[in-house]
């Protein structure tokens, strides 16, 4: 395989990636539905990638098939294996950029035993260590969500990490209700929600078993929610916060359904009606600045921030969570981005869904489906 540029790009689909992060080993078998998500669509990264551009997936012919109900929306890819790797002519004025869903230990590894040569092109592992620390939950919670609380009104926000049953046990005696979190996992795995102040042998021993895995749970109060959302960034090597795009979604038993794929001007409409927009605007430019001095050396890439819209009670309008999540690796929301319509094109849904096996489902619909359905 040769590319004419002396440029070859890399793409590869493993949203086991969070899993992955927590259990930080080079070789690691993730649960099954990561495996059978991989498999299912390791196409997607055509959504994004631009034309010419290598995409590792499972099954090529899997993959051509896939993508030709999506093909209008998707980019002239080429469809590899991992074993296809070897094949790749790399002379030494050729720079390899590759490019996976989110880095991690498992995810180099994996590469590595295909293909030694793209080690160069790869972080070194205290750089994957590094970016793991940044992935962990208790990063956001004590270097930004408390900024951005502190130094805002109508802000809520709060989070506790704690390393021992004791300390978990007291924080929610505090907070009444909570919400508890593993620091590292992915789409709801690793999320409690206790409606009272203390939990049951079944949270229990979740607990327990979190702490002796991970060695900490982030505690948190469980706030009345009336609308997720999400904002979009992107780090650069030159250590600039770039923002991306408003990301509105649909999650349901905490894993994410869909997203809305409309102008940034359209979704800060549909957003104006549960937050203020020049709050928001002030807390992005806030985000962009802190984590432009954290990531600076340590993270070049995409990531995005869930947020939500929460009524307060006694309270007039809606209060703002400006950090839920910082997801330290390409979202969903950006995914939906590339499939932004201009402002003369139909709006469109996309997707997530099982039937017999994981599939992405692309709608244009009208307004009034727009503003009634997911929004």
């Amino acid at each position: 395989m040769m590319k004419d540029s002396n440029e070859i790009r890399i793409h590869v689909f493993n949203p086991e990636h969070d899993i992955a992060l927590a259990a930080n080993q080079k070789r690691f078998t993730a649960p099954h539905a990561g495996r059978q998500m991989r498999a299912d669509l390791g196409f997607i990264p055509a959504l994004w990638a631009n034309d010419s551009d290598f995409v590792i997936v499972d099954d090529v012919e899997a993959a051509l098939e896939a993508v030709r109900h999506i093909r209008k929306n998707a980019h002239k890819v080429e469809f590899i294996t991992l074993s296809d790797l070897k094949k790749l002519e790399l002379s030494d004025n050729v720079h390899v950029h590759i490019m996976p869903w989110g880095w991690d230990c498992t995810i180099k590894e994996q590469l590595l035993r295909a293909d030694s040569r793209l080690e160069a092109f790869m972080p070194d592992d205290a750089s994957i260590d590094i970016m793991r620390q940044l992935s962990n939950r208790r990063f956001a919670s004590e270097h930004l969500l408390p900024i951005l609380h502190d130094t805002n009104c109508k802000v809520v926000g709060e989070s506790s990490y704690c390393e021992t049953e004791a300390d978990v046990l007291a924080v929610m005696l505090r907070y009444g209700t909570s919400v508890l979190k593993s620091p590292w996992s992915s789409s709801g795995r690793g999320v409690r929600y206790v409606p009272a102040k203390q939990p049951d042998e079944h949270v229990l021993g979740w607990v327990r078993n979190i702490l002796r895995q991970q060695g900490g749970i982030m505690v948190e109060p469980l706030y009345p929610k009336v609308y997720d959302f999400g904002m979009e960034f992107y780090a650069t090597a030159e250590g600039v916060i770039g923002y991306r795009g408003l990301s509105l979604f649909a999650t349901r038993g905490g894993a994410y359904t869909g997203s809305i794929c409309a102008t940034e001007s359209d979704k800060r409409e549909m957003l104006s009606h549960y937050v203020d927009l020049k709050l928001l605007d002030r807390i992005c430019g806030q985000i962009k600045k802190i984590l432009a001095n954290k990531f600076k050396d340590k993270y070049v890439g995409p990531f995005g921030i869930d947020m939500m819209s929460i009524a307060k009670d006694g309270e007039d309008g809606f209060w703002l969570h400006p950090c839920v999540e910082l997801n330290l690796r390409r979202t969903m929301g950006h995914v939906a981005l590339a499939l932004t319509p201009t402002q003369f094109e139909a709006r469109r849904l996309m997707n997530i869904y099982y039937a017999d096996k994981y599939r992405v489902r692309i709608q244009t619909v009208n307004d009034n489906l727009l503003n009634t359905g997911l929004a």
